[in-house]
């Protein structure tokens, strides 16, 4: 029986097996409050501006035009992707635990996070007044076709899928974290670094990391056992980065 994981192990297997983005920083302090995972009313919420908020409140918000177009993109790809996670792990589960009752806590466990996640850009895009991705429609049934199919071609298939996906959507966490902190370094030497970017930071790498969590879970569950594997897992990861660019901009 191929094992199970359901630890938060630090992701050693994840960077050997993906060196082209090295996880520099999992072992940075979780920031995160916990109000992040309650519902936002838009009507008594600051907008994008307020992830920068000045030490100083009379001054001139630091968020220049082009930073605000990052985090308005940033955040509604974010949305996109934890929605399309979503559907794929409840259409995976039910053929998939099927065949392999084993499997049903650790689909459970993936589900709840990826569930946790999307609550949180959810609410993030509606405390920063930000339109979600016009792609909606097109991503549900891409999402639930994807995870209903690689579960019909075997539990090896649909572990390549999580590899695939993961490997994806952890870059693109990575590089939004890269991106942020620069910004940090630079408001935090002017005064200017406020706690809403602070904790946002904290934010991704945690949701980065449980991503990279599921990816070691996929690799310890014969993900490279699928086949044809090269071109399952080359498929995927082509249609994630063509998602994430379309949800940029629509």
């Amino acid at each position: 029986m191929p094992p199970v994981l359901l630890s938060t192990r630090p992701l050693a297997r994840a960077a050997r097996c993906h060196p082209h983005y090295p996880v520099l920083d999992f072992l940075a302090p979780r920031t995160i409050p916990h109000a992040l995972h309650q519902k936002s009313r838009i009507h008594s919420t600051p907008p994008l501006d307020a992830l920068a908020n000045a030490a100083n409140p009379g001054t001139k918000p630091p968020l220049t035009p082009s930073q605000r177009d990052f985090l308005d993109s940033a955040l509604r790809v974010n949305q996109a992707g934890e929605l399309a996670a979503v559907l794929i792990y409840s259409a995976q589960t039910p053929p998939l635990v099927r065949s392999h009752p084993h499997l049903r806590p650790l689909m459970q466990h993936m589900y709840d996070q990826e569930a946790g996640h999307f609550r949180i850009f959810n609410s993030l895009l509606a405390k920063h007044r930000v339109r979600p991705t016009l792609m909606y429609p097109v991503w549900h049934a891409a999402a639930t076709a994807l995870g209903w199919g690689t579960a019909v071609m075997g539990r090896e298939a649909a572990m390549a899928c999580t590899e695939a996906v993961e490997t994806e959507i952890g870059g693109h966490y990575n590089e939004q974290v890269r991106v942020l902190l620069e910004w940090a370094d630079k408001l935090d030497g002017r005064g200017e670094l406020g706690d809403e970017l602070r904790a946002l930071i904290g934010e991704l790498r945690r949701i980065r990391d449980e991503e990279l969590e599921h990816l070691d879970h996929a690799v310890m569950n014969d993900s490279k056992d699928a086949r044809p594997y090269e071109l399952l897992t080359n498929v995927i990861r082509g249609g994630c980065r063509t998602a994430i660019w379309i949800s940029e901009k629509v």
